[in-house]
């Protein structure tokens, strides 16, 4: 089921990266001389921001998608009496090169058109969306962590530990209990 996932986790952090970063530069250049952002302009940067980011999203949604095939395909090979070890093993990085192999830079890009329509079209609704929903809410004093540290001291950072550790501690106990027993493996049907 979650076979492809991998190049997700990989790449997730650089597309969020590049997306709120050009959220906020074309927010800052598109800000009229009179400090106003006009929602037109809010959805613009968005948009904007949603092109910015198909640059790692379309080769990770390719790659997501070829790996996804590879273990179905691997899946069936083995269901119809084949063994296991004789299924290749296929990887992100193997997928990568023969698609650069066979396609160059360009064949990772495949697919950028339904991706564009995707994120461009959600981040138009989401960016503006976000920014009108947050300006409703408590403004932010200036309770930084300097602050904190300055006023309250090194304590005021471990506020609500006891509970934390109160919830955690059995949480984790149970989880343990049934990695170690094997419950898991037994509900699924896993041998150990």
């Amino acid at each position: 089921m979650y076979r492809g996932s991998g190049v997700n986790i990989l790449l997730i952090t650089p597309e969020k990266a590049i997306k709120l970063t050009a959220n906020d530069f074309f927010r800052h250049h598109l800000t009229t001389k009179e400090g106003k952002l006009p929602i037109q302009r809010e959805m613009i940067a968005g948009g904007l921001a949603g092109m910015c980011q198909i640059v790692v999203t379309t080769p990770m949604e390719l790659l997501k998608i070829q790996l996804q095939d590879a273990g179905r395909v691997a899946a069936q090979a083995v269901s119809s009496g084949g063994n296991a070890a004789t299924v290749p093993k296929i990887s992100a990085t193997s997928i990568t090169l023969r698609l650069l192999r066979e396609k160059g830079i360009v064949g990772l890009y495949k697919g950028t058109a339904a991706t564009m329509l995707r994120d461009v079209s959600f981040s138009i609704v989401y960016f503006p969306l976000f920014a009108h929903l947050n300006s409703l809410g408590p403004r932010k004093s200036d309770g930084s962590g300097a602050t904190i540290l300055r006023v309250e001291g090194p304590r005021a950072f471990f506020k609500g530990g006891a509970c934390r550790m109160i919830v955690i501690a059995p949480l984790f106990g149970i989880a343990q209990m049934v990695y170690y027993f094997g419950v898991g493996e037994a509900i699924l049907g896993y041998k150990k």
